[in-house]
């Protein structure tokens, strides 16, 4: 089998990116020919044969749908043996149908931009709507499958969810117990990371825990939202408890991941944006980390609750997170247990289970 597949950067900076890398090694150790079609801005040191042709993504230049149809004679040109088109980012929706033309059309839908339909107005809207209704969607997660289909009653889904290197992630250092009491939290400082909740939470924890440190992994904007974060970890008087990073690479992140005793972030809908899977959430289950988050989104599908860590109610975010972080520093078998069993899950959860599914949906006819 043939497939054209439409990814992101390849480069691994964003979850586009990390998602298009690993299922186009994973479909490559499955025996698939693959045709890359990839942003013009790709470094894609692990992919050299990838095709730089895409117009660029991060930060999507105005235009887009414009460029997509700039260069779609070319990546006709590219992808004229292939047997079915993937695409993996949703916003390359339109050319990935226009390329399709009669052959099996498959778009991966990650969370937010599932919406796309009814968050661009007239005529984008629609245009995203038949590109999207055209093919079939592979979602990363029920809740992001019960939200394309809240937008498109007749799109035809499969539920792929995503999946994690477990060896990449796995870390070696002290034992939960003997780690100081560190909350982590990755994925940057943003509203639907649920960051100013778990700021407030974690001032709680102080309470009972008073040397416990919270580190907030990932970019930190000086947004309003932002500006808001770091207002409230002054005024509760956390400046010395709570660190935020800004963007660490991944070895930086592992080191976290390794000196961490929890892992904590509670995802949250805003409003049309949500996180269509809790990637992070199963990496650090992956380094032997208890989770916790919430419900409300797909973030919650990535966390056996009770087992691998806590899934709280977002409803009762202001309680409900606090307390459960609490269990999780001051039961060290608990933490130790839940912990083990994350590792185990997140060896099962593989690249290569994705890949073997992908190729079901592949086969599947028009």
């Amino acid at each position: 089998m043939h497939v054209g597949l439409l990814t992101a950067e390849l480069d691994g900076g964003h979850g586009w990116a990390r998602y298009g890398a690993e299922v186009a090694a994973a479909l490559r150790a499955q025996g698939v020919t693959l045709t890359l079609l990839c942003p013009t801005n790709t470094k894609a040191l692990a992919f050299p044969d990838a095709l730089r042709l895409l117009p660029p993504l991060n930060p999507p230049p105005r235009g887009l749908l414009a460029r997509q149809l700039a260069v779609l004679p070319t990546l006709c040109r590219a992808a004229a043996g292939c047997d079915v088109i993937h695409n993996t980012v949703e916003l390359y929706a339109p050319a990935a149908w226009l390329l399709a033309g009669s052959r099996p059309l498959i778009h991966t839908l990650h969370g937010t931009y599932a919406n796309l339909p009814r968050m661009r107005r007239w005529p984008m809207g629609a245009l995203y709507r038949r590109a999207f209704a055209a093919g079939r969607a592979v979602c990363v997660s029920r809740f992001t499958a019960s939200v394309a289909q809240s937008v498109i009653p007749e799109l035809r889904v499969h539920v792929i969810p995503n999946a994690v290197d477990a060896a990449r992630f796995a870390v070696s250092g002290p034992p939960l117990c003997e780690r100081p009491p560190l909350v982590l939290a990755a994925g940057g400082v943003k509203a639907r990371k649920g960051t100013l909740e778990l700021v407030q939470a974690f001032a709680v924890v102080r309470q009972t825990v008073p040397n416990a440190r919270l580190v907030i992994v990932g970019r930190a904007p000086m947004d309003s939202y932002g500006r808001a974060v770091r207002a409230a970890v002054h005024a509760l008087g956390l400046t010395d408890a709570v660190t935020l990073t800004g963007f660490v690479d991944e070895d930086e992140l592992r080191r976290w991941y390794g000196q961490a005793r929890v892992f904590a972030l509670p995802s949250i809908r805003c409003g049309d944006h949500f996180e269509g899977f809790g990637l992070v959430q199963l990496e650090a289950s992956a380094a032997g980390l208890p989770v916790v988050t919430t419900t409300g989104s797909g973030a919650a599908e990535a966390v056996e609750d009770g087992v691998t860590g806590f899934v709280v109610n977002a409803a009762e975010l202001e309680t409900a997170l606090p307390q459960a972080i609490l269990r999780l520093l001051t039961d060290d078998a608990l933490a130790q247990r839940m912990g083990s069993a994350g590792i185990l899950k997140a060896q099962r959860t593989t690249w290569a289970h994705v890949a073997r599914e992908l190729l079901q949906v592949y086969e599947l006819p028009r």
